[in-house]
C-alpha cells in the first residue's frame, strides 16, 4: 500500500509539470557540438554498437566537420594519425594497418566536399541514429516466471530484450500500439492498443526504476505525439525564419564558392600568361642565339671564300709561270741529243705538273663557286632568322581573356488511476492516423537511405578479406546474422510479431 501511495504521488507530481503548451526549445550550436560529442564518445566507448563500415562513413563526417573541405596539398598522408575515429573493436578485427584505415576515411571525406560543419554534424547524427542501440535505455526486468530480461525505452516505443543481446527485441511495442501503460508497486503493466493480444506484466527490481521508466514513457511518448502534430504558428515562424536563414547561408556559400572558382580561374590564367611569356621569352633568346651564330657563319663563309679566291689566283699565276718556263726551255733545246732529251724530259714534267695545276686551279675555282653559294645560302638563312625575330618580338604577348560567367506537443494523453495503480491512456483514432503516417516517413526514410546503404556494402566486401574471425564480439555476431538474415530480426520489423500470436500469452 505505501509503495501504490508513493507511485501515486510521483504521478501526480509528474502530471503536474507537464507543459499546457508546446514550448520551443532553441538549441545553441554549443549544445548541439555537446551532443554530437557525446554521441561520438558513446560510439567510440562501445556504449552504442556501430558496424564497422558505419564506423568509417562516420569517422569521414567526423573530419569533414572538424577539417573542412578536403585539400590535398594541406590534409597530405599522416594527417590523422593522432585522432580517434574508430572503436578499437573495429581497429582490431581486420589486419589493417592506421595507413590502410585514413586511405579508406580519407577517400570518403574528400566526397563531402562543400558541407557546411553543421551540416556534416547532422549527416553524422542521421546516420548514428540507425544504429540499433542509439538512444535506447536499458533496464533489467522478470516476466511473471522470474525470466530475467532487459526493458528498451526510445524514442520508437518499448522493447524486450534478452540479457546477451541488446541489438535485436524479442518483442516491441511501438507508441502508437500502446494503449495505457501503467505500475503498482514493483509491477509494470503494458496495455497494447490492439484488445486481442494480452497485457504484458513485468517486475523492476526497486520502486525508483518503475518511477524513471514511466518518466521516460510519457517524455518519449509526448515527444512522438509532438512530432506529428502540425505545428503551432510559433514554431511555423521559427522554421520560416531557419529556412531563410539556411537558404541565406546557402547563398552565400554559393557567392564565395564562385568567388573561389573565379579567383582559382583568374590564377590559373595568370600562371597560363606567365607560363606563356616565358617560354615566348624563351622563344626569343633561342631566335637571337641562331640569328648570332647565322651572322658568324655568314663571316666565317666570306672569309674563307676570300682566301680560296686568292689561292686560286695564285695557282694560275704559277700555272703561267711554268708555262712561261716550258716556253723558253723548248725556244733554247739545242747542242746535243742528251740535252734534247734531257729537255724533252723535263718538258714532259713541266706539261704534267702544268696539268696538275690546271687540275688544281679547276677545284679551287669549283670550291670557291660552292663557298660563294654557301655564303648566299647563310645570308638567307640570316635574313629568314631576323624575320622569325621580327615576328616574335611583334606578337601579342597576352591572349584575349573571355570573361567568366558568374553562375548564379499536446497534451499528454488522458491518464487514469485504476484503483492503487497508475496508467495513462492513448485515443484508438489517432494512433490509427499516426500508424498511417509512421508508415509513409518509413517509405521515404528507406529511399533515402538506400545509396548510403550501398555505400556501406561496397565498404563491408572491400574490407572482409582483411577480417579476424577470432576478434569477433559477441555484438558483431548478432549484427553479422541480422544481415545475413536481411535484418528481419531489428527492432524497426519486429513490431508486428505479437499480432500473429493471437490471443494467446506473451511468454519470453
Amino acid at each position: 500500500m505505501a509503495g501504490a501511495i508513493a507511485s501515486r504521488m510521483s504521478f501526480s507530481s509528474l502530471k503536474r509539470k507537464q507543459p499546457k503548451t508546446f514550448t520551443v526549445r532553441i538549441v545553441t550550436m554549443d549544445a548541439e557540438m555537446e551532443f554530437n560529442c557525446e554521441v561520438k564518445k558513446q560510439i567510440l566507448d562501445e556504449k552504442i554498437y556501430c558496424p564497422p563500415e558505419a564506423s568509417v562513413l562516420l569517422a569521414s563526417y567526423a573530419v569533414q566537420a572538424k577539417y573542412g573541405d578536403y585539400d590535398p596539398s594541406v590534409h597530405k598522408r599522416g594527417f590523422l594519425a593522432q585522432e580517434e575515429l574508430l572503436p578499437k573493436r573495429v581497429i582490431n578485427l581486420y589486419q589493417m594497418t592506421p595507413e590502410m584505415w585514413e586511405e579508406r576515411i580519407t577517400a570518403w571525406y574528400a566526397e563531402h566536399r562543400g558541407r557546411a560543419r553543421d551540416e556534416a554534424e547532422m549527416e553524422y547524427l542521421k546516420i548514428a541514429q540507425d544504429l540499433e542501440m542509439y538512444g535506447v535505455n536499458y533496464f533489467a526486468i522478470r516476466n511473471k516466471k522470474g525470466t530475467e530480461l532487459l526493458l528498451g525505452v526510445d524514442a520508437l516505443g518499448l522493447h524486450i530484450y534478452d540479457p546477451e543481446n541488446r541489438l535485436t527485441p524479442k518483442i516491441s511495442f511501438p507508441w502508437n500500439e500502446i494503449r495505457n501503460i501503467s505500475y503498482s508497486d514493483k509491477e509494470f503493466t503494458i496495455k497494447p492498443l490492439d484488445k486481442k493480444i494480452d497485457v504484458f506484466k513485468f517486475n523492476s527490481s526497486k520502486l525508483r526504476v518503475n518511477k524513471l521508466i514511466l518518466q521516460l514513457c510519457i517524455g518519449n511518448h509526448d515527444l512522438f505525439m509532438r512530432r506529428r502534430k502540425a505545428d503551432s504558428l510559433e514554431v511555423q515562424q521559427m522554421k520560416a525564419q531557419a529556412r531563410e536563414e539556411k537558404a541565406r547561408k546557402q547563398m552565400e556559400r554559393q557567392r564565395l564558392a564562385r568567388e573561389k572558382q573565379m579567383r582559382e580561374e583568374a590564377e590559373r590564367t595568370r600562371d597560363e600568361l606567365e607560363r606563356r611569356l616565358l617560354q615566348m621569352k624563351e622563344e626569343a633568346t633561342m631566335a637571337n642565339e641562331a640569328l648570332m651564330r647565322s651572322e658568324e657563319t655568314a663571316d666565317l663563309l666570306a672569309e674563307k671564300a676570300q682566301i680560296t679566291e686568292e689561292e686560286a689566283k695564285l695557282l694560275a699565276q704559277k700555272a703561267a709561270e711554268a708555262e712561261q718556263e716550258m716556253q723558253r726551255i723548248k725556244a733554247t733545246a739545242i747542242r746535243t741529243e742528251e740535252e734534247k732529251r734531257l729537255m724533252e724530259q723535263k718538258v714532259l714534267e713541266a706539261e704534267v705538273l702544268a696539268l696538275k695545276m690546271a687540275e688544281e686551279s679547276e677545284r679551287r675555282a669549283k670550291e670557291a663557286d660552292q663557298l660563294k653559294q654557301d655564303l648566299q645560302e647563310a645570308r638567307e638563312a640570316e635574313r629568314r632568322a631576323k624575320q622569325k625575330l621580327l615576328e616574335i618580338t611583334t606578337k601579342p604577348t597576352y591572349p584575349p581573356m573571355n570573361p567568366i560567367p558568374a553562375p548564379l506537443p499536446p497534451d499528454i494523453s488522458s491518464f487514469n488511476l485504476i484503483g492503487d495503480s497508475l496508467s495513462f491512456d492513448f485515443k484508438d483514432t489517432d494512433m490509427k492516423r499516426l500508424s498511417m503516417e509512421i508508415e509513409k516517413e518509413k517509405v521515404e526514410y528507406m529511399e533515402k537511405s538506400k545509396h548510403l546503404q550501398e555505400q556501406l556494402n561496397e565498404l563491408k566486401t572491400e574490407i572482409e578479406a582483411l577480417k579476424l574471425k577470432e576478434r569477433e564480439t559477441a555484438l558483431d555476431i548478432l549484427h553479422n546474422e541480422n544481415s545475413d538474415r536481411g535484418g528481419t530480426s531489428s527492432k524497426h520489423n519486429t513490431i508486428k510479431k505479437p499480432q500473429a500470436q493471437g490471443r494467446r500469452p506473451i511468454c519470453i
